[in-house]
């Protein structure tokens, strides 16, 4: 089951066409502005003209929930970071605060999972304090994924409705490397050892603790595999299907996502199995240095815009490359074409030559 998402239709193949022509009417050799041309055409095509607006309220929602497998060592820090971190997102200390600001972007946070009481202006969709240890047990009941999926799908609606142009969906949660992992090695055939990266840093023995939860969770997770519904279930947790369910929703409703790094591409990969041609209005903003994220971009066919060897989450990563897709789209939207500029194509016939003396 899909729990209510089908297909999405993929974005406007005739705006996309009229963006390339325009492209070859711009003041620049044809090509010569590489993948930028690209997105904008792209972002054209979601938006179903051409040209395309600049974006007028991109917004971050960090969806924040812990996990209990990590009181099992898979994590460098203690599960109370979480709240702690939600806390510092609300009063504008942490990355990704400073980043939206840089970019033009605004920051929701949604407490869907955290193991502590939060403010209430940021839990109404909150399923339950913190997902179950997936190696041992699974992350949540049939209830909760459900409701976890329609808390995802209704914060798409709400800010969508709320003139979101453009989305870009943040985590934030000690131990949440772990089930993202588990979701992407099961998706994608890989063994635990080459799946499992460091983390928040975690050392050796740290990472030999978090291979052995990624293996006993895959396990588990085997019999759900051809399910996204129930694979969120057992070995997922709130934040992901949330994560899931928003992703899904917001190509449902046409608009274009930012796919930030390991968390939320791992939810993007059973969103797209929820909703399939969803992944169609994603753009991968980053390449994190955690190994499966590379295993989840391969497996969408989504190339990212940078490779800074981030991996901290929040919606950092899809921040920084926010700035490169506004100038993408300030390209296509604001170049004068040749005629407009008077400036001469390469096709152009050159001047006969004046032979009179």
């Amino acid at each position: 089951m899909t729990d209510g998402f089908g297909p999405v239709a993929a974005p406007d193949a005739q705006i996309r066409a009229a963006a390339e022509q325009r492209q070859a009417q711009l003041t620049k050799p044809a090509g010569a502005l590489g993948r930028l041309e690209e997105l904008g055409n792209w972002v054209a095509a979601c938006q179903g003209v051409c040209p395309p607006a600049q974006f007028r309220r991109a917004r971050v929602v960090v969806f924040a929930g812990d996990h209990g497998v990590a009181a099992h060592g898979v994590s460098a820090y203690p599960s109370e970071v979480t709240a702690q971190m939600v806390a510092n997102f609300l009063s504008g200390g942490a990355a990704v605060n400073a980043l939206a600001a840089l970019a033009g972007a605004t920051v929701r946070v949604a407490d869907i999972a955290v193991d502590a009481d939060t403010d209430p202006s940021i839990s109404a969709h909150k399923v339950r304090r913190s997902s179950g240890a997936i190696d041992r047990e699974d992350a949540l009941s049939d209830d909760e994924v459900a409701t976890a999926l329609a808390a995802g799908r209704a914060i798409a609606d709400e800010e969508i409705d709320g003139g979101a142009d453009l989305l870009i969906a943040g985590d934030m949660g000690i131990g949440n490397t772990t089930p993202a992992t588990v979701l992407i090695a099961s998706l994608t055939d890989t063994e635990p050892v080459v799946a499992v990266g460091r983390g928040t840093g975690i050392d050796d023995a740290g990472w030999c603790r978090k291979v052995a939860a990624v293996r006993d969770a895959m396990r588990r997770a085997r019999p759900v595999l051809k399910d996204p519904v129930d694979l969120l279930r057992v070995a997922g947790g709130a934040d992901l299907a949330a994560m899931a369910g928003f992703l899904a929703q917001a190509a449902a409703r046409r608009t274009p996502v930012i796919l930030d790094g390991l968390v939320v591409t791992a939810a993007a990969l059973v969103a797209e199995d929820l909703a399939a041609g969803a992944k169609a209005w994603w753009l991968a903003g980053h390449r994190s240095t955690e190994p499966s994220h590379n295993l989840a971009l391969k497996q969408l066919r989504l190339e990212p815009l940078v490779d800074l060897e981030m991996r901290l989450g929040e919606g950092s990563g899809a921040l920084t490359a926010l700035p490169i897709l506004r100038a993408a789209v300030a390209a296509l939207a604001e170049m004068a074409t040749f005629g407009e500029a008077g400036v001469s194509t390469k096709d152009a016939e050159p001047a006969a030559p004046n032979l009179r003396k």
